[in-house]
């Protein structure tokens, strides 16, 4: 098998710049159109927005590894790395390292790469992790690193990376191409073209022991913010969460050929979507402040417990809407308080309800 980086061209990936071209322009105005809707949000809700995007990101860039991390934990790690207000929630060590590279992504997105960058990531990252021989520092060990599924002894080896003392060399070229290849490096390169050929050449060379998925997407989420000259806040992880068994074929496929238009296409509607996503995700943010601007002091407390775990469900809400079965699971009131408790909130305009008897469903509004 014949990967990427054992070919003779490697690592001058090839690529139709007119294929892509309408994907970057379609890349700046939805920029554009984000940068506008941010704005919208002022004082301490921008702040909360901010938590609330970042945190949904880090949520989704540790379940596409298979991880499942406490919002609040994540949450209450952000605000404090933020020099806000916490809550007092418990901040586990997982979720503390988490939060704490994210905001080192966000706030230092302007500074050039270098090996320091990426070995900070990776001990703030796995810091917690006892079972990796190094953290904070790329893979040293003769085994050969690779990325393999299926039963112990029915193993598939879907890539294989350079070998370890390899990784020092490969990613001293790489470093420098991505500030080269930044807006006022030596040789720019377009924003999605950019972070979509960095993102394939970061996880080809593989240099750390565990957590390059991870970091891969972070150093997309910084190349992008460069290119827009500002945290982009997009909503990366999430879209490729979604689908993220098209993400490993993708990368899979891409990874055996240095011919790569087609994952430079993938990869750019993805960022598109992810855009959209967080288009829609600042929106659902000012609807909810607006809700409960509205509603303040006219919730009862079974009434608010509700509305917050419908908020937290994000703009797509409840999978089929809110049923009073779930009122009474979320609350544990009787069924004929949750009745006029839900009559109550339709007729203060919280929720707009849809369907009769068994097939009542309440949703909320403007949401």
């Amino acid at each position: 098998m014949r990967w990427n980086w054992t070919q003779k061209d490697w690592p001058r990936f090839r690529y139709d710049d007119e294929a892509v071209k309408p994907l970057e322009e379609k890349f700046l105005i939805s920029s554009g159109e984000i940068v506008g809707a941010v704005r919208h949000v002022t004082g301490d809700d921008r702040d909360r927005l901010r938590i609330e995007l970042l945190s949904e990101e880090a949520m989704r860039t540790s379940a596409i590894e298979g991880e499942v991390l406490d919002r609040s934990s994540v949450q209450s790690s952000l605000r404090r790395q933020f020099g806000l207000a916490i809550n007092g929630t418990l901040v586990k060590a997982r979720e503390e390292g988490i939060a704490e590279m994210m905001v080192d992504v966000y706030s230092r997105y302007a500074e050039p790469l270098d090996h320091d960058t990426l070995c900070r990531w990776h001990g703030m990252l796995l810091s917690h992790d006892r079972h990796l021989e190094i953290v904070g520092a790329f893979r040293k060990h003769s085994d050969a690193m690779q990325i393999v599924s299926g039963r112990i002894d029915r193993q598939r080896v879907h890539f294989e990376a350079p070998p370890s003392a390899q990784v020092p060399a490969e990613m001293d070229r790489f470093v420098a191409w991505f500030n080269a290849s930044a807006p006022e490096g030596a040789a720019p390169v377009a924003a999605l073209t950019r972070a979509a050929l960095g993102h394939l050449w970061f996880e080809s060379i593989h240099p750390f022991e565990d957590g390059n998925g991870r970091l891969g997407r972070a150093l997309a989420e910084k190349s992008l913010a460069q290119n827009i000259g500002q945290p982009s806040l997009i909503a990366l992880a999430y879209t490729i969460e979604r689908d993220r068994r098209a993400y490993y074929e993708q990368l899979e496929t891409h990874q055996k050929t240095l011919d790569v238009t087609p994952w430079l296409l993938w990869f750019g509607e993805t960022v598109l979507k992810a855009q959209q996503a967080t288009l829609e995700r600042v929106a659902f943010f000012i609807s909810k402040a607006r809700f409960y601007d509205r509603l303040r002091g006219r919730l009862n407390v079974r009434q608010a417990k509700v509305a917050e775990r419908m908020f937290r469900e994000g703009p797509e809400g409840f999978r089929g809407g809110l049923s009073a079965e779930n009122y009474i699971s979320i609350t544990g009131t009787s069924r004929a308080t949750a009745t006029r408790d839900l009559q109550d909130l339709v007729e203060m305009g919280a929720l707009t309800r849809t369907g009769e008897r068994r097939h009542t469903r309440y949703w909320l509004l403007n949401a």
